[in-house]
């Protein structure tokens, strides 16, 4: 028994390692608002934010590079999630949990704790790190890439020798530049490749620790550019970095172009090994989306890129309009209220979407939604009245002459 109850933590301790990245410690690196406040502020994420960075400093982060263990040093990304997972577990669960249900959640910590040495509460932060490809040189579509990368107060080293034993020698070693991963084949996988050749970037997955206290796992290659990265080689752009962080104190957030997926994987910007010059260099679709928090609300921000204030105009017409239509049919009064708190504007090139809700809104739908569900009672069956037979009078026969 309690070997199935190390083996389940261990999954949730993978779960957790392929969940992301984290930014520097706070010694090594932060993240400040060009004015040093501490409160939260926000600016969308498209070119116009970018060229106007200059004339709003109190929307702007920068990020400083002194460390490699953090987001700076991390590869070139299309898509990044940012997960606070610190904030999110220490702070969000006690005040939307119930008392028994935040009890669960600690009980099933310490349960990873004693088998992997890892205390989920002071992982740091965590990013998932997505690439799209370009076509191979035969013109075929390559599947994107993942990495998610993890850092907190855990020793990477013994995590490592932890999934080597529990992969049972499945993990073979693959030197890299300065570091070593461990490789290991999906066999599931791997025998469905030879009917479906996407599904080959899949087959193999590979986890390295980055550094002393931050642990990578995910494709292959992308791993292998993340060591490069490590080493100064193909970091990730200070504006991929400022997209995605835009909010200080941010709970989750995401950032990405649906473009540039397209572009790289359609052959818009040439093959592998076969460069070839955009001719289209719009940012439409270029979106962020984050939740924060403050002492009484979460918040919700969000903004897309739509090329030219016209187009901008349209689709928040379009969005407004259906988003009047979903609220009106949701049955459930708490959805409508938080539909209701969902505001959309246009300003310049941009949708921006902006929403506020009240965390006790918040906390009474959830605890709702986790209540067990109440049996019907069971009525016991109402007997049937015996039906009365009546009595078959004889009549009586005359006696024979």
């Amino acid at each position: 028994m309690r070997k199935t109850i190390c083996e389940q933590c261990w999954f949730v301790v993978i779960l957790l390692l392929t969940t992301g990245t984290t930014l520097a410690q706070k010694s090594q690196g932060t993240l400040v608002t060009d004015e040093g406040a501490n409160r939260s502020s926000w600016a969308p994420i498209t070119e116009t934010a970018m060229a106007n960075a200059a004339l709003r400093p109190a929307r702007s982060y920068t990020v400083r590079q002194a460390s490699n263990a953090g987001l700076a040093n991390l590869p070139e990304a299309d898509t990044l999630i940012y997960i606070n997972s610190h904030r999110i577990l220490n702070e969000v669960l006690p005040k939307v949990l119930a008392e028994q249900d935040l009890a669960g959640v600690h009980s099933a910590f310490n349960d990873i704790k004693q088998y992997a040495g890892l205390d989920p509460s002071k992982l740091d932060y965590l990013v998932i790190a997505i690439r799209f490809r370009k076509p191979s040189p035969e013109l075929k579509f390559v599947p994107p890439e993942l990495m998610m990368v993890t850092s907190g107060a855990f020793n990477a080293e013994s995590l490592m020798s932890l999934a080597k034993t529990v992969a049972q020698d499945k993990l073979h070693d693959e030197k890299y530049g300065s570091k070593t991963l461990g490789v290991m084949t999906i066999d599931d996988i791997a025998r469905q490749v030879e009917t479906n050749p996407l599904l080959k970037s899949l087959s193999e997955v590979a986890i390295v620790p980055l550094n002393d206290n931050t642990i990578a796992v995910g494709s292959t290659n992308y791993l292998k550019a993340a060591v490069d990265a490590a080493d100064g080689k193909g970091r990730i752009s200070p504006e991929s970095l400022n997209s995605l962080l835009r909010d200080q104190g941010v709970l989750i957030s995401i950032a990405g172009s649906p473009l540039t997926w397209f572009s790289k994987s359609f052959g818009l910007l040439g093959t592998e090994g076969n460069a070839r010059v955009s001719n289209c260099d719009s940012k439409f679709g270029a979106f962020y989306a984050a939740v924060t928090m403050d002492a009484k609300r979460f918040m919700l921000r969000g903004a897309m890129n739509a090329d030219n204030p016209d187009t901008a105009k349209i689709i928040n017409s379009l969005l407004s309009g259906l988003l009047q239509q979903v609220a009106g049919s949701v049955p459930d009064k708490n959805a409508q209220s938080a539909l209701k708190t969902l505001s959309l504007t246009a300003p310049e090139n941009e949708v921006v979407l902006n929403a506020e809700i009240p965390q006790q809104m918040v906390i009474d739908f959830i605890h709702e939604k986790m209540k067990p569900a109440q049996k019907p009672e069971e009525t016991a069956p109402s007997a049937t009245p015996a039906k009365k037979r009546r009595p078959i009078r004889r009549r009586n026969q005359r006696p024979k002459a």
